[in-house]
């Protein structure tokens, strides 16, 4: 019988009530939150307790692949945007729902119909409006979803295609795609619900994150070992950062100080001194690391990796990986969903 019943059980026969959420999952054990894990192989939402350092429950999506996942701010739900069997700009399914899950019941307890086929694929909440905006790559868009009617609430044009993935500012007024094929990145007025600027970066580009005071933009050469680093004040690549392999994934910590890229060829994640933007030192990590996470507290970042089905978590001050997480098949998207 598993912990929770038995709390369940010895609440009803002592105070002769149900507790509130008593089906629900034992909080992490640091009381701070859940880290969701999408196995794109197995179609689930993986939910790992980080400090137990495992898997303590995996979610079905409908039988179709999502590949990342955002949680809302306040820790209960995730939102699974379904894209579909295939690989960026390859042929395959094309998904048009977003699957929502509870997770204090570990179940789908609703999901979102876009209406057509749009390949939804990264979810970003608005920092200030606690909007959902999902990227829908075969509207060259990225769509606004009220996440409490479910309501879709409007698009934004982003002007190319196979936009993929997306930043937002912290005020929520500046988004930032990056369009894979085209090898651009477009700038995005979320308020007004126009293109501003479209970047070009590279023939193929991938991932996209922003430094944590908005200056910069990064994303990923697919051509070349290096990444670009764009001026958001002047909406153009400033400089190059070289790269020992191609990267993908990245994240900057909370303090400003340090960029984390996940560059699977090589199974390494660099750590980029954003003061000098050069590599100062390279960390290694199971195969094919995708996706950087860096948890809230700025201690630890997570690597998901693809071929190991596992995740990786690096210790921020000492540089060293303190846990091989296993997680689902093909592990790739990233969230961090905060404890209620």
């Amino acid at each position: 019988m598993e912990s929770w019943t038995i709390r369940f059980l010895l609440a009803t026969v002592t105070f002769g009530v149900v507790p509130l959420f008593a089906a629900g999952p034992n909080p992490p054990s640091t009381g701070s939150g859940w880290l969701l894990v999408a196995n794109k192989g197995d179609h689930t939402l993986g939910i790992i307790d980080p400090v137990e350092g495992k898997e303590v429950a995996t979610v079905d999506e409908g039988g179709i692949t999502g590949h990342e996942v955002a949680a809302s701010p306040d820790g209960r739900r995730a939102f699974v945007p379904i894209y579909g069997n295939s690989g960026v700009g390859k042929p395959g399914t094309d998904g048009a729902t977003v699957a929502v899950i509870d997770l204090s019941t570990h179940k789908l307890i609703d999901t979102l119909k876009l209406g057509k086929p749009l390949r939804p694929h990264c979810a970003v909440f608005g920092p200030e409006n606690g909007l959902l905006y999902i990227t829908t790559e075969l509207s060259d868009s990225v769509t606004i979803i009220d996440p409490h009617t479910l309501r879709i609430l409007g698009t934004v044009p982003t002007g190319q295609s196979e936009s993929h993935m997306l930043a937002i500012t912290r005020d929520g007024k500046r988004g930032y795609t990056a369009n894979v094929g085209p090898g651009t990145v477009s700038v995005l007025d979320l308020e007004a619900k126009e293109k501003i600027a479209v970047i070009p970066i590279a023939r193929i580009t991938q991932r996209i994150s922003l430094s944590v005071d908005d200056r910069w933009v990064f994303t990923a050469d697919q051509t070349q070992p290096q990444l670009a680093v764009i001026d958001t004040a002047k909406n153009q690549v400033t400089q190059w950062i070289p790269l020992e392999g191609l990267a993908y994934g990245t994240a900057p910590t909370r303090d400003g100080k340090w960029l984390l890229v996940t560059e699977p060829p090589v199974g390494k994640v660099a750590v980029v001194d954003l003061k000098s933007m050069r590599v100062v030192r390279s960390i290694s990590v199971p195969k094919a690391p995708q996706e950087v996470l860096v948890r809230p507290d700025d201690q630890v970042a997570y690597v998901s990796c693809d071929a190991s089905k596992q995740v990786a978590e690096i210790n921020l001050k000492t540089w060293n990986v303190d846990k091989l997480i296993d997680a689902g098949k093909s592990a790739d998207g990233l969230a961090w969903a905060n404890s209620n």
